[in-house]
């Protein structure tokens, strides 16, 4: 009984290579395998839905795209948008259309957003205001006086001079402490601000608390009577610190439909039926690039010359130019501006995880999606 268990064990763990052998294989799948998958929308009222031949994209590309990803270990949801319309749309690994996942980082854009909108309406004057203004119980303690210094535009480029906290432990047991206000003075400046890229969880954060002293209320509720009540998104959880305010770094919940919404809303420059919910010059500038191969990493799949923009990832495929949010684990809302297209994964989230098997799980998500934007050919180009 002990081998049979044995042999039934090796013959699934010989289905599962060969499975993805025969995904990521050069000769990739058959004809038949590909006309076999349906990655049809579910048809409900939030979205409108169409075919992929009906937006002008063809229908193999997309067929061949859900095969790998029902190769993906940790993926939850994978969504396309094309021309304003979902034309695919599945789930894998127990992930379903209602579950509201942990989108981790693609917060910060949510965060960006609200800042734009804070400005719009007046609760900040400008992005070129101090950070330690919205500080007073810590500007008095500041010791290193490049601090004084430190702007919101800084804080939105990854640019304030502020470590990146997975570099070290001690920062990184801050950054879990909850406590952030402290760490603006307690926390050493790593390079002179506004002159290169620290991706900072803590800039985030200060951003998120900045908005919610200068509007009157948290991000949540903020963002409620913004943008989510408007674009009718049913938020989930958004995680909090010590002293209450929504993490402007992550921990927002949302499903993939919903997610997708705001993707759709920044390749419409911010604008929804007529209404302008985010400033249209504010989705200009968060999808500039002002650091370009300065994070930890530079190339993932066919993204290259990655950079950053407010709180916004950008790269380069062969034939396209795409602006990314992206969270830990493999959380994506991907904007391909010249196709019209949005594409948003969701997955495992890999909470306080942060090792070689996070990454390689993350890597795999993002290297698909990076990969069939490639695939698409660009009429505009010979």
């Amino acid at each position: 009984m002990e081998n049979l268990k044995n042999i039934q064990i090796s013959v699934a763990q010989l289905k599962a290579v060969l499975l993805f052998i025969a995904t990521f294989s050069a000769c990739g799948p058959s004809k038949s395998d590909l006309i076999s998958i349906d990655y049809s929308p579910l048809k409900r009222a939030d979205w409108k839905v169409s075919t992929p031949s009906e937006q002008g994209l063809d229908s193999m590309l997309l067929a061949e795209l859900y095969y790998n990803a029902a190769g993906l270990e940790t993926l939850y949801s994978l969504l396309v948008i094309k021309n304003g319309f979902l034309i695919a749309e599945d789930y894998f690994n127990d992930g379903s259309v209602d579950q509201k996942d942990r989108l981790q980082s693609v917060t910060k854009s949510f965060t960006s957003a609200l800042v734009g909108i804070a400005i719009q309406e007046g609760c900040l004057s400008s992005i070129d205001q101090k950070l330690v203004d919205f500080f007073p119980e810590i500007k008095e303690k500041i010791t290193d006086p490049r601090k004084y210094e430190i702007t919101i535009r800084e804080l939105l480029e990854m640019q304030a001079g502020y470590p990146r906290e997975e570099d070290d432990q001690a920062y990184w047991d801050g950054l879990l402490s909850g406590y952030y206000t402290t760490l603006i003075e307690d926390f050493p400046l790593v390079s002179e601000p506004g002159t290169k890229f620290h991706y900072s969880n803590l800039s985030s954060n200060w951003l998120g608390i900045i908005v919610d002293r200068s509007c009157g209320m948290n991000l949540k509720a903020y963002a409620e009577k913004k943008l989510f009540g408007p674009l009718d998104i049913e938020s989930g959880d958004w995680g909090t610190d010590a002293e209450g305010h929504n993490n402007g770094s992550g921990d927002l919940h949302l499903s993939a439909r919903d997610a997708a919404k705001f993707g759709q809303l920044f390749l419409n420059d911010g604008l929804l039926e007529g209404k302008q919910l985010i400033p249209e010059d504010w989705v200009d500038v968060s999808l500039q690039t002002y650091s370009v191969n300065e994070a930890f990493v530079n190339r993932i799949g066919d993204f290259r010359d990655i950079g950053y923009g407010f709180q916004w990832w950008s790269a380069n495929t062969k034939d396209y130019h795409v602006n990314f949010a992206w969270g830990h684990g493999g959380q994506l809302i991907v904007l391909v501006d010249e196709l019209d297209m949005v594409i948003v994964t969701t997955s495992y989230p890999f909470w306080l995880e942060h090792n070689s098997q996070s990454w390689k799980q993350e890597k795999a998500i993002i290297t698909m999606v990076s990969k069939f934007v490639s695939s698409i050919p660009n009429p505009n180009k010979s």
